[in-house]
């Protein structure tokens, strides 16, 4: 449910769109998730019966020629491996970081305990990790949605997501930005195929505004259709426990999909994943091609970004403290006489109205020695 703080803050925009339509997962909600599953099944039953399935097996020491695998007892030659030069086995003394291995052809064990704790902070069945979420967005789409399917995308998503999607074989429909009449005109028009995802960014990236998930859930539950969302702009610190635009409109049982990163809010380093449905998962493990012709992320990577989760989860200051700052400069620039738009989110877009104009400003605080000055972006792209 929404805080008293988070209904206020989001009242203006809200009122824009009509009152919610449905409870929590209604029965037709409930249809589109239990059909989708029962295809991801049947692919999965597909997979095992063909002989090609794909069993992960989970390293718990440093990679070399001898390995400890979970489950076993004693040390196993290592005959599945990119280590080349067995550099990974050097350790700091000899030049190198103790960690230059990554999950290679399996999956370590930090990598598999940080799949847990994300799957748990966003209340989901399992996680998969990514290089990046460009690659999670990358590899989402072409393996969930066929020919026999449609995509409802948000017309100002993201590249990755706009990428991802070029890459399956649904068919496509962009809906006009946050315009929930023509999301729903799209929606009628697709009722003719097997599964519809509708796809947007739960943050939007350059401005700053927030996806109207309330309603976006009231639609798909209406048409039979699920709901996906990149989360990489609210991951850690919107909603009440940093949980993400989910969490922060109440509709954290009726999204169906998230994609985000560990390279913004959860240590900057890098990373991305998906969180959602167990079979959805599994079979992102045995057909996603960015995760299986990528190496994955670094151990030391993976444990800072660990790290970073269990700090967020023990101490609700460190996002309580980014929306204080957030307030506290939107209200000293527009008291400055600056407009400021997007709605109460980190992304604060001063808007000078000139691209000129905005290179110059961003040279001159650059010599003034203004922190975080840049990026002052006057084209739509983001880092």
């Amino acid at each position: 449910m929404l805080g008293t703080r988070s209904v206020k803050v989001l009242a203006p925009f809200l009122a824009k769109y009509p009152p919610p339509l449905g409870q929590l997962l209604t029965r037709r909600g409930k249809s589109a998730l239990a059909h989708a599953t029962e295809i991801l099944e049947k692919e999965l039953a597909g997979i095992k019966e063909a002989g090609t399935w794909k069993s992960e097996r989970v390293i718990t020491s440093k990679q070399g020629a001898r390995i400890r695998v979970e489950g076993t007892d004693t040390e196993v030659l290592n005959f599945c491996a990119n280590n080349y030069l067995g550099l990974s086995e050097f350790t700091p003394g000899q030049g190198l970081p103790r960690f230059t291995g990554g999950r290679g052809l399996h999956g370590e064990d930090l990598h598999k305990s940080l799949e847990r704790k994300l799957a748990a902070f966003h209340q989901r069945d399992d996680a998969i990790l990514y290089p990046s979420c460009f690659d999670a967005n990358a590899g989402i789409f072409e393996v969930l949605l066929s020919s026999e399917d449609a995509v409802l995308s948000d017309e100002l998503n993201h590249a990755s997501i706009i990428d991802g999607i070029r890459l399956c074989k649904a068919h496509k429909y962009r809906y006009r930005h946050l315009d929930m009449r023509d999301l729903e005109s799209k929606l009628q028009e697709s009722q003719k195929h097997r599964l519809r995802l509708i796809v947007t960014d739960g943050v939007f990236s350059m401005d700053g505004d927030v996806a109207p998930l309330p309603q976006i859930c009231d639609l798909a539950e209406r048409h039979g259709a699920l709901v996906f969302i990149d989360e990489c702009h609210a991951t850690g610190f919107m909603g009440a426990t940093g949980r993400g635009t989910d969490e922060l409109l109440g509709v954290m049982g009726r999204v169906h999909i998230i994609n985000s990163t560990l390279g913004k809010a959860l240590g900057g380093a890098a990373g991305g994943y998906t969180v959602g449905p167990g079979p959805l998962i599994s079979l992102l493990r045995q057909r996603s091609r960015p995760y299986l012709f990528s190496n994955s992320l670094p151990p030391a990577v993976v444990g800072s970004a660990a790290r970073a989760l269990e700090l967020l989860m023990g101490d609700s200051e460190i996002h309580r403290s980014v929306r204080e700052r957030t307030r506290r400069f939107r209200s000293k620039m527009t008291a400055a006489g600056f407009s400021v738009s997007g709605a109460e989110h980190p992304i604060c877009p001063v808007m000078l109205g000139d691209a000129r104009l905005a290179s110059t400003m961003a040279d001159d605080l650059l010599q003034r020695g203004e922190e975080g000055t840049p990026p002052l972006w006057s084209v739509p792209t983001t880092a």
